[in-house]
Formats: C-alpha cells, structure tokens, sequence
C-alpha cells in the first residue's frame, strides 16, 4: 500500500510538473512573430516586424562584424523571417537563433554603419496585427563604434536583461571590439613635391623635415598600440590643401596634426607655435562645404539631406563649433607639453585660416615646429633627437587629450 501510495505521489508530481511546463511553454511563447518588411529611405531604412502579439525587446548594435541585434522575450519568429530578399544598402543576411531561457535573437549583418534612431511597437489597426519598428539613420563608422554594446541598447520597460547580459556584454567588450575602437589619427606632413615650402638658413626644406617628424611621431604613436595612425604622404609628393582634408575626412579621424615649419626675415626668429581655425574661417567654409556637397554629406553623424537650409546651418554651426572646443582644448595640451622641450613663441595657441585646418567635424591642429630662417632651430630640426624629443611630447598631449572621456 506504501509502495502504491508513493507510485501515486510520483506519478502526480509528474503530471503536476507537465501542466507546469505546459503552461510555462504557453506563456514562454505567447506569440510569434510572422513577417519582415525593410523600407529605404535618403539616409535611412525602416525595419517592421509583423507579430500576432506584442512582446519585450531589446536592440542593440555590435562590431566585429559591424550587425544590428534584436533579442524578443516571449514570442517566436517565424523561419520565413530570415528569408527575406528586400533590397537596401544598409542591412544584409539575416540570422535567428535563441538567447536566454525565453527568447529569441534575430541578426542582421550590416553593409553600411548606422545609428538606431528610434524603436516603437504599433498596436494593431485597420488590416495590421501588431507592427514592431526600428528606425535606422546612417552614420560614420566612428559614431557607429562609439554606440555599441548593452550600454546603448534600446528596450521595452518590461523587458529581463538577466536573459541576455552575459552573452552580450562579452561580445561588447571582446579584444576584437577593443582593437577596432583605437582612436584614429592622421598626421599631415606639410608641402611636398613641388612646393618645398620654406627654405632654411642653410639651405633645408620645409618638405623634408615635416616629413621626417610626420614619420616620427607616426612610430610613436604606433608604438603605444591604441592608435590607428594615417599619414598624409609618406613620400616627397605634391597633395593639394583640400585633399588632405578629405584625407582627414575618409579615414573619420579622431583628430589631424598638420606638421610645418616657420620662416621669418628677421634671423631671430624663434620659437614654436600650435594654430587652430579661427571662428570666422570656420563659419565660411562650413557653409561653402554644405552647399557644395548639396546637403547630403553626413557631418559629425548629421544627415543634411533630411533638413531645412535653416536647420542644416543650425545643425553645421553647431557640429563646427563643438570641432572647434575640441581643436583648442588639443592645442592647449600641446603647447603645453611642447613648452617642456622646446621654446615657444609667445601665445603659442594661435589662430588662423589653414585650408588644411577646415574639417568641420575633425578636430585639427597646424603646429609650427619652429624657424627654418634661425640658423639654431634649422640645426635642431635636422637632427633626429630633437624630433624625437617633439614627438614624445605630442604623444603626451595625445594621450591626455583622448583620456577626457567626450573625444
């Protein structure tokens, strides 16, 4: 009677345990999502997904590769999903797969990098069930770098992070993303070719020794191993003005040092200076620059095709200015750093109208390495210790300058 009795109770916790996990099956998956539909726009795609309830989400972007992740709790995707053929530039082959105890995870790989713009589930209406929709924008792949991983995610209030935490934190911070998230620098070695630039006392051009501090700096700065570093020309060759600044421009610099030296007719002449664009200069050719591209260029992550000439001005004004703070607060550092090891000119942040100097959204130096006229400073830049010496010193200034968390 014991031993049936027990059979019973095993056989009822059995059951218990079925209905149980009938019912966590059931509330696990309460709806499902049936279809996918992509929708281009000038500079964006909108993603909608079709569900027969609504459900928690989450969304967030990841490199290596560059991908859009959503994770859904409670619903079920449909295989069908991942088949979709709709053609755009911005998103690729899509993947399903689970997360967590009680969700699922759909991957887009992406052709082009982008910010998410805006996510919201539509409740249904007229001939639509409910519509979960993600708003996408282009940008450049350092904003798209700078937005990655669960700290940026965007999600539902009741959505569980516990389910998913782990697995993404540990692909946000993986050496691999690390690597792809050094800072980038490109150094411009002034003149070249067939522009010398300044003359020496005895005779020494320009060209040469910014060349040579272009590369000295450049293998410090590789040495530190948190850099990607560019240089302009790596040889005795003539780059026009505004070239080096689409230069500076296409690799998404972090910020660009244009390297020169100084000549005067009084001999006497010494001393090294740091300039960075003045406010009318700046003003100027950020107009001229968003007419010339017709407003469809991305600034600082701004699409202008999508604005107003007011707001585009606004909007440009206000992603120059920020350049700007950022230019002067380098070139504080540097003048700094550079006073330690070398003499400077008085006020040695200055200000001026460098072609070179007119990215509106990479923060930009033009530093002076002193006067090729002075028979003393010419002697000085010949000599590789001396450019080391400068080179360390601009390291520093580097350095302290990305360790402020908004660069």
């Amino acid at each position: 009677m014991q031993r049936l009795t027990q059979t019973i109770k095993l056989v009822f916790t059995a059951m218990v345990i079925a209905v149980m996990g009938l019912a966590f099956s059931s509330n696990a998956w309460a709806g499902k999502i049936t279809g996918l539909r992509i929708g281009q726009g000038i500079g964006s795609v909108r993603i909608v997904f079709d569900a027969d309830s609504k459900f928690d989400y989450k969304v967030f972007t990841l490199s290596e590769p560059n991908r859009l992740v959503i994770d859904a709790q409670g619903v079920d995707v449909s295989p069908e999903v991942a088949k979709n053929k709709d053609n755009n530039i911005f998103v690729d082959n899509i993947r399903i797969g689970t997360v967590g105890v009680n969700g699922i995870r759909i991957v887009f790989d992406l052709k082009k990098p982008i910010l998410i713009k805006k996510v919201f589930m539509l409740s249904p209406q007229s001939n639509f069930n409910w519509r979960f929709a993600i708003d996408l924008e282009a940008t450049s792949e350092r904003e798209f770098l700078s937005k990655i991983g669960n700290s940026h995610a965007v999600s539902s209030n009741d959505y569980n992070p516990a389910d998913t935490s782990v697995s993404t934190k540990a692909a946000a911070t993986s050496p691999a993303t690390k690597a792809k998230q050094r800072k980038i620098i490109v150094i411009d070695a002034g003149h070249g070719g067939v522009d010398p630039g300044a003359i020496g006392y005895n005779g020494t051009y320009e060209k040469n020794i910014t060349l040579s501090m272009a590369k000295e700096l450049k293998e410090l700065l590789d040495q530190k191993g948190k850099y990607k570093v560019y240089l302009t020309r790596s040889r005795d060759v003539f780059i026009p003005l505004r070239e080096r600044v689409k230069i500076s421009r296409s690799h998404d610099a972090d910020l660009f040092i244009s390297v020169h030296a100084d000549s005067a007719k009084n001999r006497k002449a010494v001393g090294l200076s740091v300039y960075t664009l003045s406010e009318t200069a700046s003003d100027k050719e950020a107009a001229a620059l968003a007419e010339k591209e017709n407003k469809a260029d991305i600034v600082a992550g701004l699409n202008f095709a999508e604005h107003s000439k007011e707001v585009s001005d606004i909007l440009l004004n206000l992603a120059q200015r920020e350049t700007n703070n950022s230019s002067a607060e380098f070139a504080s550092l540097l003048s700094a750093q550079m006073s330690k090891v070398a003499k400077t000119v008085s006020n040695t942040h200055r200000f001026a109208g460098f072609a070179v100097l007119k990215a509106p959204d990479v923060p930009s130096v033009l530093l002076e390495l002193g006067y090729l006229s002075n028979p003393t400073e010419e002697r000085q830049l010949r000599q590789k210790s001396y450019r080391r010496k400068l080179g360390e010193a601009a390291v520093k200034a580097i350095d302290k300058y990305f360790q402020n968390p908004k660069h």
